[in-house]
């Protein structure tokens, strides 16, 4: 009997030695790296949730792709409106096409005609740019343009007379200055 109270008062010395010991070296550990191990425990919980979704995601594409591969009408719809909307596009496009060549057939035909009137004027002794006035001059009457007389414009400024603009003369805001010399030169 008296072993057992021997062996059963040196085991809680042992049980409250060993805690103790536990407890000053996860004290340290925490007064000397704790805010690195929280730090850390919250990247970790970051990283989970990431790959947590994109794992969820790739699992799902994965059943998706099973799927259709199990059934093939799916696959079959699925190409057949494919096929649809690119021959829609296609018809649109060609509709475009058409338009634009039909554009481009009225502006040959409108220079086509400009050429020949231009010709014909030339062959009664007009000049092109009279003739060339002569849609507007249809659609408002007026004095016809052979009894208008082009005036000379007088009001144009005249040209500056020996303007150099390297010579720094001639006035204007802007004139070229040599820079600063001195050792503030950025060097």
């Amino acid at each position: 009997m008296e072993e057992d109270e021997e062996s059963l008062t040196a085991r809680p010395a042992l049980e409250t030695e060993g805690l103790r010991f536990l407890h000053v070296t996860v004290g340290s550990l925490l007064a000397a790296y704790g805010w690195y191990i929280v730090f850390g425990c919250i990247l970790l919980y970051v990283v989970f949730q990431k790959l947590s979704t994109r794992l969820r995601t790739l699992r799902q594409r994965q059943l998706d792709r099973a799927a259709a591969a199990v059934e093939p009408d799916v696959v079959v719809k699925r190409q057949e409106a494919v096929a649809a909307a690119r021959l829609k596009m296609q018809e649109e496009l060609n509709a475009q096409a058409e338009k634009h060549k039909e554009k481009l057939r009225q502006l040959e035909e409108e220079k086509r005609r400009q050429k020949i009137e231009m010709w014909d004027s030339m062959q009664e002794g007009k000049s092109y740019k009279g003739n060339a006035k002569k849609p507007q001059e249809e659609n408002n009457p007026g004095p016809s343009a052979s009894s208008v007389i082009p005036k000379r414009k007088t009001d144009r400024k005249p040209l500056r007379g020996g303007y150099n603009p390297l010579s720094g003369e001639g006035g204007g805001t802007c004139s070229w200055r040599p820079g600063r010399r001195g050792p503030s030169a950025g060097g």
